[in-house]
């Protein structure tokens, strides 16, 4: 176990802010276990986040947090997926005073970090995203894991060759058909998705949307979530509200566009969580 003190993180906030379907509280009776060994208050959010093979058990106090693991594991996984070389306040410091909808956004959501998760799991697992609810999203992740025996999402190979209506049976509905054809094209190497990560956020944007299945919102969301690449913007019905009701005259890319990807986080959890 090691504890880390980091600033501008929040557990729950991040993990329910729509990025993460894999980082979810620790059950009851363990969180108060893994409290009272850290000298933690017996109420502290504890979370597991699941990332490629790797997973952890943590803990927060305030900005002190307790992560399950070892000081090596930390630096090689766990930095990075938090985002943690990255100075958020910074990013909110650039927020228009004048714009009070972002200021209030920003407060509520203070806490969101942009995870850097792995990119095969955010594909398949938002690809499933569209046209879904979180609770159903998690359980067809969850059956798919369960197929591999170590918790981890199958990969390409793997999931290529699982008939589509076996699929069907995970309550992926039409997503089943997406998600072989997305498998069977990396294996035949017409879809490579880690060429993306070399190219531009336009042109990562306009491959991942050549896949059945990816439309402009989740290769956003891709983009984002899988790639780290932050001057995207999704734009979903929660989106699209904020928009409409917030910023008539369009939403200030040439001000906040490096980061736009954050200040969405902060504001679609704000609406997410009226």
């Amino acid at each position: 176990m090691i504890k880390k003190t980091i600033p501008d993180l929040d557990l729950a906030q991040t993990a329910y802010s729509g990025q993460v379907f894999r980082m979810l509280p620790v059950e009851e009776e363990r969180a108060r276990e893994i409290s009272t060994k850290i000298s933690f208050p017996e109420d502290s959010p504890c979370f597991r986040a699941v990332t490629g093979c790797h997973q952890v058990e943590i803990c927060q106090n305030g900005h002190e947090f307790a992560f399950m693991t070892s000081e090596s594991e930390f630096e090689l996984v766990w930095r990075d997926y938090f985002d943690l070389d990255t100075d958020y306040s910074e990013i909110k410091k650039l927020c228009d005073p004048a714009d009070t909808y972002l200021l209030a956004s920003i407060k509520k959501g203070w806490g969101i970090r942009i995870l850097k998760q792995d990119l095969w799991e955010v594909i398949v697992s938002f690809v499933i995203s569209q046209n879904n609810n979180i609770p159903r999203i998690r359980a067809s992740i969850e059956k798919l894991c369960s197929l591999t025996g170590n918790d981890t999402i199958p990969d390409p190979e793997f999931l290529s060759q699982i008939p589509v209506n076996v699929l069907h049976s995970f309550g992926l509905g039409y997503r089943d058909e997406y998600l072989h054809k997305i498998a069977v094209n990396v294996m035949e190497g017409t879809f490579m998705p880690g060429r993306l990560r070399s190219m531009s956020y336009e042109d990562a944007k306009k491959e991942l949307m050549k896949q059945t299945g990816i439309g402009n919102k989740v290769a956003d969301c891709i983009c984002v979530f899988g790639l780290h690449m932050l001057n995207a913007f999704p734009i979903d019905t929660h989106v699209k509200k904020i928009l409409s009701e917030h910023y008539k005259d369009g939403f200030p890319f040439d001000k906040y566009g490096k980061y736009a990807a954050v200040l969405q986080q902060y504001m679609f959890y704000n609406d997410l969580t009226k």
